[in-house]
């Protein structure tokens, strides 16, 4: 199996996005699994078109992207990406795209095929916090969660995708008071575990994993 892990560069005036750093730290083979490291730009759609070239060029099993969400606690599992764009910041490029469709031939929103419970049960396995999320956002996130969804769907079927948010990195939130944050280390450790999961389970368990709001 070959699974292209995702992060993303910079952004929102950030010096460092925790999402590449962890990518970059990953080990080069988990359960078996070759792991292909890719940083990719924080730019609607310029950001697919680099996911793109990589899975034409290595031919993975799997696409799982990872994204900063400064503020969020936990490691979070995204279940869906939505077919819309509404940037409350610009991109990277200074793009800033407001209601419109990331495909305007795609469906509303796509789940992600990835095994979210088993891998939000791994993570909490090995002690870190990780949960389910039904919201990737509207800005590049969501654009890559959904983007990839569907450019697998209509060109390369069989290949499965998935997103995975992560907290701020304690140094960017020293002048951000009560900020989350999660250590270097441990969003390795809670990435790997994801991955493992995603190694070892070709259909997913179901056990509870909902919110009420």
């Amino acid at each position: 199996m070959k699974i292209l892990v995702t992060g993303f560069d910079p952004f929102g005036g950030e010096p460092v996005n925790p999402a590449i750093e962890t990518v970059k730290r990953l080990r080069d083979n988990i359960s078996g699994a070759e792991i292909i490291k890719l940083e990719i730009p924080t730019v609607c759609h310029k950001s697919l078109r680099v996911i793109e070239e990589a899975v034409v060029k290595y031919d993975p099993d799997v696409v799982l992207s990872i994204g900063q969400a400064g503020g969020r606690s936990d490691i979070t599992v995204e279940r869906v990406g939505i077919n819309v764009d509404d940037c409350r910041i610009p991109d990277n490029e200074g793009n800033q795209i407001i209601d419109e469709p990331v495909y305007p031939d795609g469906p509303a929103a796509y789940f992600v095929t990835i095994p979210i419970k088993a891998m939000v049960q791994r993570i909490q396995s090995r002690g870190i916090p990780a949960s389910i999320s039904n919201t990737a956002g509207t800005f590049v996130c969501n654009h890559v969660t959904y983007g990839v969804c569907h450019m697998l769907a209509a060109k390369y079927p069989g290949k499965r995708s998935g997103f995975i948010h992560i907290p701020f990195l304690p140094q960017q939130v020293i002048d951000k008071k009560n900020m989350p944050s999660m250590s270097q280390d441990v969003l390795v450790e809670g990435i790997e575990a994801a991955i493992e999961a995603i190694v070892d389970t070709p259909t997913d368990i179901k056990v509870m994993g909902g919110a009420t709001h």
